[in-house]
């Protein structure tokens, strides 16, 4: 599975990481150690990531967009802004009736309203077959109307219709982000234990729905003195490394939940970095409409992690 609501989507091979799974258990994790990397070129390298991770969330398509999630039932659900609607669509300008969405049998049917001026994918709707997002492995058919576009999202055995709004408050008032000081201690060399065969482990997200994903193996790493050893996940299509994390900051200086970052695959060498300075919040930070998988309990790491995001406190957090 890929997880949508992780905030990425990048298509790789897996190729090293088969092999290490597939490799003899390496020597003691003890023998970790730290490369510094140079202090100026580290700076703009996580500068740059900041303002990459600005222009994603607030694109006119990024999470701040997001204002509505609705769960389909089988048969036909009315599409329109009239209250009594199976999907509501907000905004004054949205025609009250736009049309229906049959769902049998994991198949989904768009009726649309003649004069609606609905679009799919770009061209005047009709009645066409909706592709889903297939639990964020597959690329949805794109519904818009106005300022307004939604799409099928698949959860496990529930279908739901996400809405954007490109106008929303979230993001016209968006009020920016918050970081600690970046600080190069805060980026670690961690250690690569693959597991073999690789371990399936269960994870829920903000809705109380579970999945069973995969963890090629574990990272370990040295924190103050102190060892840990943490989870990743490697999710369908990706080869970076997916990490669901919680400290204790959560809750105070970050979001309560969790936050998310990635690393890349490990070397020959087994070697994997892991920098905290890269840490930001879910996508449940900035709206209640999304699906945000939470962290294991071997991830939620019993020490305070200064670094990365900080959580969100402008219109539309969650809490």
């Amino acid at each position: 599975m890929r997880f949508p609501e992780s905030g990425r989507a990048k298509w790789g091979l897996v190729a090293a990481l088969l092999l290490l799974s597939c490799a003899k258990e390496p020597a003691s994790p003890a023998k970790i150690t730290q490369t510094a990397p140079d202090p100026a070129a580290f700076q703009q390298s996580v500068v740059a990531w900041q303002k990459d991770r600005l222009a994603r969330l607030t694109a006119d398509d990024g999470w701040l967009t997001l204002v509505g999630l609705d769960w389909l039932k089988d048969g036909a659900n009315t599409l329109g802004s009239d209250p009594k609607s199976d999907l509501v669509l907000p905004g004054d300008k949205t025609p009250p009736h736009i049309g229906i969405i049959r769902l049998a049998h994991g198949r989904l049917i768009l009726e649309p309203l003649a004069g609606s001026g609905l679009t799919v994918d770009g061209r005047p709707a009709a009645k066409t077959t909706l592709l889903s997002d297939a639990d964020g492995a597959a690329k949805p058919t794109l519904l818009k109307l106005g300022t307004l576009s939604f799409f099928v999202v698949q959860r496990g055995e529930r279908f739901g219709l996400r809405i954007k709004d490109s106008q929303s408050p979230a993001r016209t008032g968006f009020r920016g982000l918050d970081y600690f000081p970046i600080d190069p201690k805060w980026r670690v060399e961690a250690h690569f234990q693959p597991y073999n065969p690789p371990k399936s482990i269960r994870i829920a997200n903000v809705l109380g729905m579970e999945s069973d994903e995969t963890a090629p193996g574990s990272l370990i790493f040295k924190l103050e003195g102190r060892e840990y050893r943490i989870d990743p996940i490697l999710e369908t299509g990706e080869q970076d490394l997916f990490l669901i994390i919680r400290d204790q900051t959560s809750g105070k200086e970050t979001y309560p939940a969790a936050r998310y970052l990635y690393a890349h695959p490990p070397g020959a060498d087994g070697k994997v970095i892991i920098d905290f300075n890269r840490a930001y919040n879910p996508p449940c930070a900035f709206t209640h409409f999304a699906t945000c998988p939470l962290p294991p309990p071997q991830n939620r790491l019993p020490l305070r992690i200064e670094a990365g995001e900080k959580t969100y406190e402008g219109a539309g957090h969650s809490g």
